[in-house]
């Protein structure tokens, strides 16, 4: 029974990792179309009023969306607790996503948030996720230096899962747009608020039923 279960589980991280690899691709290729940087292309294609009007939100948009992709794959190796033979390497994963994450990813994120398109739904959805995606990290961050290392794993789950919408609300903007084909504006609104709250949701039951 106990060999089942371990191959099982194993079977699982197979699959969780082959997901993640595919969606990380699709991130890693829409990252590649900001290279070189420049101003009129691809999302920034429908924000010319802030990249004409706001001297800052190219930095603010390039910084989250250059830092963004080392998180996801940083967060990812940690969430994984393997060290792949390489001394210290969940730690250092660890440091490289709580760093990212505090300093560049979730600042500029609470800045994008505020110039979001969608109008204010769209906009308190994305100004929260990103105080709530700073605030866990950082939870986690200080439960490891007091080395409560159970609490810190629970905290960096919930970190995930919010850093996981910038592949969920894509997810469900195709699921939406297939299924019920409606307003762009009314889209953006819905997957504002789809995009993190259901991955924070799963990420507490789990916790509740000390899955995690």
């Amino acid at each position: 029974m106990l060999s089942v279960k371990k191959n099982i589980s194993n079977i699982l991280k197979i699959l969780l990792i082959i997901g993640f690899g595919y969606f990380f691709w699709l991130m890693l290729k829409i990252t590649l179309e900001y290279i070189p940087l420049r101003a009129d292309i691809s999302f920034l294609m429908i924000k010319q009023t802030e990249v004409t009007d706001r001297s800052e939100y190219l930095y603010f948009f390039y910084t989250h969306v250059y830092t963004s992709i080392f998180v996801l794959l940083s967060g990812f190796l940690a969430i994984l607790r393997k060290d792949f033979r390489l001394k210290n390497f969940h730690k250092n994963a660890g440091k490289v996503y709580i760093f990212l994450t505090l300093f560049f990813a979730a600042p500029s994120g609470v800045y994008m948030g505020i110039f979001a398109n969608g109008g204010i739904l769209s906009k308190t959805s994305f100004v929260i996720l990103g105080c709530l995606w700073w605030f866990s990290t950082f939870k986690a961050y200080q439960l490891a230096r007091q080395k409560k290392f159970k609490e810190h794993k629970q905290w960096m789950w919930r970190s995930f899962a919010l850093t996981l919408s910038a592949i969920t609300l894509r997810m469900w903007k195709v699921i939406i747009v297939y299924l019920f084909h409606p307003n762009p504006m009314d889209v953006y609104q819905i997957i504002a608020w789809l995009g993190w709250i259901p991955n924070l949701l799963l990420i507490e039951y789990l916790i509740a039923k000390k899955y995690i």
